[in-house]
């Protein structure tokens, strides 16, 4: 579980990006966060997983702050951030270890572990070579493998189906909803809505670092008064708003 309490942040004095937010994602939930570019999204995810301080209020993942216990807070989540940049003078198979040597992987569950998710990502043949080599699609099956190897309880993914295949995408989530129905938390973010109307058992709309609507799909479309897709739903509030 993760929840938000009444949290803010500002980059310049007196200018909130991020306006006393307060949600709780939920185990046994897939829940996705929509806005607008630069309505919010990866400040709050950077916020939650301890890249940037916070200003105001606290973000407990399982109950332990990541302000106050950022280790521990850390050890219970894994994630994939929105540009995957990583060590590219290792090959695959290096950073793959050294994430393995950083969560205490023991060593044949993590051979296991990457020879499944390596074949199932198709980049076994790309382990070898350096990072540096990879397309922007194939670091990001990599970071998604690394996540996925230490099997934290909670999923933090930031636009995780940018630059991913087709293949990719759809096992991608199919890996988000699995996680979720074995009473695990998978939050994301995402600006493609068709992905979030067929994946989210909630949602939350943030507009100008606030959010304006937490529920399902369905209640949104409520809200919007349109049996429309989440898409069209989503343009009329956003225009009300």
């Amino acid at each position: 579980m993760i929840e938000i309490k009444n949290v803010s942040e500002s980059y310049v004095k007196g200018t909130k990006v991020i306006d006393n937010m307060n949600l709780t994602i939920e185990d046994g939930r897939v829940f996705g966060i929509i806005g607008q570019n630069g309505a919010g999204k990866t400040t709050t995810i950077d916020m939650i997983t301890g890249i940037l301080n916070i200003d105001e209020g606290d973000i407990l993942i399982d109950g332990i702050s990541i302000s106050k216990e950022p280790v521990e807070a850390k050890k219970r989540f894994g994630f994939v951030p929105d540009t995957p940049e990583i060590f590219e003078k290792l090959t695959g198979l290096e950073y793959l270890n050294f994430i393995g040597d950083v969560y205490d992987v023991e060593p044949g569950e993590r051979l296991e572990k990457i020879n499944t998710l390596a074949t199932e990502f198709e980049i076994v043949s790309n382990l070898n070579d350096r990072i540096q080599t990879y397309s922007h699609g194939m670091k990001q099956k990599l970071l998604i493998i690394s996540v996925l190897m230490h099997q934290p309880k909670n999923w933090i993914l930031d636009e995780p189906l940018t630059g991913l295949d087709p293949k990719a995408s759809y096992i991608l989530k199919q890996l988000m909803k699995k996680h979720a129905e074995e009473g695990n938390t998978v939050f994301f973010s995402t600006h493609v809505l068709d992905v979030a109307e067929k994946i989210c058992d909630k949602i939350a709309v943030i507009d100008k670092g606030k959010v304006i609507f937490t529920g399902t799909v369905e209640e949104f479309k409520e809200k919007a008064k349109t049996n429309s897709s989440l898409e069209e739903s989503f343009l009329k509030i956003i225009d009300e708003e």
